[in-house]
């Protein structure tokens, strides 16, 4: 058995917990510490995990040979590019960083470097999404829903970037066609970002997708919905399963609608995601998500929001019909 991969943890938040705590018990893994510009959040941490918190980025990077970059989106390419160059393989959280140009030079150093660097877009690796990928024809209409309560997490970055970039990489890796339109509206609620927004992707092949992301919802939901010929999917990221209805072809008897339920397995989607990287930096193979994988997330993410920030212009510049 190969000797566990050392790997290190920066950003002490929310996500950077739980990455710690999933690589604490990864029987691939050594967590050999944590980094947070917070001493005092790191050495908590580090405590709760039986870890060391490093005083700095250097003594990380002198001590691990990979790193989980969880710190806010904005500090994402100034960290990973730093550590990338000091030759360490990075696992980066979603989104990949909070512009085109940032993730461009992610990608180039990790080349230049002939480092691994993958993004962590958590959906690829729920249950449900892996058993519906494996029945994909030829979507050409989604529906879907991600909906939370509102939290102050994440409030760095606008609805766009925090929730619904996860469907975005679902629906670009399932349609697999370049994208010809994108439409969308939003509004600020309760934070000054985006907190609501439904964006109209159109693809070259035909394909239309809907999706809506919520940060001020009264309800949690996280369901994708779509059509291909023969087969309607609804798929429940929560639960872990699917729903498949299909059309019974019998030249016999009239058509019927079949239906089954796929469940997957109830293994922790982050423990999957991290399991792959620590995979692809043993084999150098490159992972799943990569940075041209997740740029494109992010290109659609800006270009929804630059959609909806002209939609605003629009509405502050059309005086309405005049007053009686």
């Amino acid at each position: 058995m190969p000797e566990p991969l050392k790997i290190g943890v920066v950003g002490c938040g929310v996500f950077g917990r739980h990455h710690a705590r999933v690589l604490a018990q990864a029987p691939g893994a050594q967590l050999v510490g944590v980094f947070d510009t917070d001493p005092e959040r790191a050495q908590a941490l580090a405590q709760e995990f039986r870890t060391r918190a490093f005083a700095s980025l250097d003594e990380l990077e002198r001590t691990a040979a990979a790193a989980v970059v969880a710190a806010p989106t904005v500090a994402h390419a100034e960290v990973a590019i730093r550590l990338l160059d000091a030759g360490l393989d990075v696992l980066v959280e979603k989104p990949i960083a909070p512009s085109l140009a940032e993730a461009d030079r992610m990608t180039a150093a990790a080349a230049a470097r002939g480092r691994i660097l993958m993004v962590g877009h958590l959906e690829r690796f729920n249950p449900a999404v892996r058993l519906i990928r494996a029945r994909l024809t030829r979507p050409l209409f989604f529906e879907v829903h991600r909906l939370s309560l509102f939290t102050p997490r994440s409030l760095d970055v606008d609805v766009l970037l925090d929730l619904m970039i996860h469907d975005l990489d679902i629906v670009l890796s399932f349609v697999n066609s370049p994208l010809a339109d994108l439409q969308a509206v939003g509004l600020a609620v309760l934070s000054a970002r985006t907190d609501i927004a439904n964006v109209r992707l159109s693809f070259a092949n035909g394909c239309v997708a809907n999706l809506t992301a919520s940060r001020v919802s009264t309800e949690k939901v996280r369901k994708l919905r779509f059509f291909q010929p023969g087969e309607y999917i609804s798929l429940d990221y929560a639960r872990r399963d699917a729903r498949v209805f299909a059309v019974a072809q019998n030249p016999y008897v009239p058509p019927v609608i079949e239906h089954q339920h796929l469940v997957g397995d109830d293994r922790e989607p982050l423990a999957a995601e991290l399991d792959a990287f620590l995979e692809a930096v043993r084999t150098r193979a490159q992972p799943e998500v990569d940075g041209p994988a997740a740029r494109a997330a992010l290109a659609a993410a800006l270009r929804a929001a630059q959609a909806i920030a002209h939609h605003h212009q629009q509405l502050a510049l059309d005086p309405g019909p005049p007053k009686a």
